[in-house]
């Protein structure tokens, strides 16, 4: 079974995984990726896209296999060289049959224009041996926040995504939003899935993080995957007791949620999907949660709080019930969070000097009490996955015409068995209501879930979209992973 994936890509025209014991005294620390900041509001690097050695794909930097953190600040410019040295006669199997080794970028939740050389997924496209160069522009007035970057050809994305072939994004200034936020230590965590089903041992590899053997829902097959932290199974996250540090999450799996709970302690949300809850509720910046679920390409922002001295406590995922055609996705331990020395505060810079924050606090009453703009309506069979009853074809006609500088009232349904998230390129959207009942605490998001036989309610903003034209919606990949489909395409 897969959970199928769909985005709406908004596009502007003319109108080696660490093994470990599962105690964490004998688990491996939290690697940290290279982390790359921009000189002079300019990010500059050369990305490849190569085969590991255990023939899996995976981005290489500087000659190492491993995806690093950009950093970067509204106003700045990040130019990637991305060089495509898969092999020409690829080996596995890909969605869409035969493999080609084809690949691009996105930059997932990013603000930022569709066209050419910036955030494009439909014309961008390297084959073995050619080269893309992304020169990409964050607009002055951009949110900050956690954002992230992953490999988007339709077809075969879903393989690279699951392979590894994602990095993350920081866009600083949450800070102006939560002065805490400045003067704690930041952890950024990556999730990723890890297929167990071609391991020599799948049942140590679930005992090790305990995720149980059999599904947690209506789910018919055995889990296939568990989840990494950073490349590494299972690792070690310090932090003293009592101590507050700044935990930024994304959930890079290609097809799997993470509901995140850490053992005893809350997490004060402060920005998700990139988009600071300060910026629309500037009088509420935080919110308290003991648990939250992140679709998978959703992140969480949120300060957390060490536990008490003596007590075994862990980062885990609850257990997520997919629906009856959906894949398991068993609780189970991502890290073991033990106590640390305090880390000590980020040293003070002239650069530190912030300007104020900005926010936007909007009034869509009139919006959510209207009647949909849009309807976009999920439904799949052996042939594939439909939206509108319509398979995707890239010469398609849009199914919706968004003018920019306009809010939008859409519904999502889910007429399948199997969870779905939805999201669409370069613009955001709140969430407000579920099966048509009004969502208690709204959130603005760019990733949402549609819970099965059920729907969402948003409110488009296309006041940010980066083009003075129209805006065109084309429609979201649609063959199932069983016919073809990529479930990464819908990112």
């Amino acid at each position: 079974m897969c959970r199928r994936y769909v985005c709406v890509a908004v596009v502007a025209f003319v109108c080696s995984p660490i093994v470990i014991s599962i105690r964490g005294n004998h688990s491996s620390p939290l690697p940290k990726p290279p982390e790359l900041h921009a000189r002079n509001h300019k990010l500059f690097l050369t990305l490849h896209a190569v085969a590991d050695s255990k023939g899996r794909d995976a981005f290489a930097f500087n000659g190492q296999p491993v995806a690093p953190i950009l950093r970067v600040s509204p106003g700045d410019t990040i130019q990637i060289d991305y060089v495509n040295d898969l092999p020409k006669q690829a080996k596995g199997s890909c969605a869409i049959s035969p493999c080609m080794d084809m690949t691009n970028l996105h930059f997932h939740g990013f603000e930022v224009s569709p066209h050419a050389p910036q955030d494009d997924v439909l014309t961008m496209m390297a084959m073995p041996g050619q080269s893309l160069r992304y020169t990409v522009a964050i607009p002055r007035d951009h949110p900050p926040g956690l954002f992230w970057y992953h490999t988007h050809p339709h077809g075969e994305s879903h393989r690279q995504v699951r392979d590894g072939m994602s990095g993350a994004i920081v866009i600083d200034g949450t800070e102006r939003y939560v002065p805490e936020v400045r003067d704690v230590h930041e952890q950024i965590l990556i999730i990723r899935g890890q297929s167990v089903s071609q391991d020599p041992q799948p049942a140590s590899r679930l005992r090790q993080v305990e995720a149980p053997a059999g599904s947690c829902g209506n789910e018919s097959e055995a889990p296939e995957e568990i989840f990494t932290l950073n490349g590494a199974i299972r690792p070690r996250v310090a932090i003293a007791p009592g101590e507050r540090q700044f935990w930024r999450i994304v959930n890079a799996s290609a097809d799997r949620y993470v509901d995140l709970q850490l053992d005893g302690q809350p997490f004060e949300l402060v920005a998700l999907d990139g988009m600071p809850i300060a910026y629309h509720e500037p009088e509420h910046p935080t919110r308290m949660t003991n648990h939250f679920l992140v679709p998978p390409a959703g992140r969480l922002e949120a300060i957390v709080t060490g536990p008490p001295s003596g007590a075994h406590a862990a980062l885990r995922s609850l257990c997520v019930n997919t629906g009856p055609e959906g894949d398991a996705n068993p609780g189970m331990v991502l890290a073991d969070v033990v106590p640390g020395m305090p880390a000590a505060p980020p040293l003070a810079t002239s650069a530190d000097i912030l300007d104020p924050p900005t926010h936007k606090v909007v009034d869509l009453q009139a919006e959510e009490k209207s009647e949909p703009d849009f309807v976009a309506i999920f439904t799949e069979d052996k042939k594939g996955f439909y939206i509108n009853g319509e398979l995707y074809k890239p010469d398609s006609a849009p199914m919706r015409v968004a003018r920019v500088g306009t809010y939008e009232h859409w519904r999502i349904v889910n007429a399948t068995s199997e969870l779905h998230p939805m999201h669409i390129h370069q613009v955001h959207f709140v969430a407000f209501a579920e099966n048509q009942h009004p969502i208690e605490h709204p959130v603005w998001l760019d990733t949402v879930n549609v819970p099965v036989g059920g729907s969402v309610d948003v409110v488009m903003d296309f006041h940010r979209s980066r083009d003075s034209r129209n805006v065109l919606v084309p429609l979201p990949p649609a063959e199932s992973r069983r016919q073809g489909y990529d479930g990464q395409d819908s990112f």
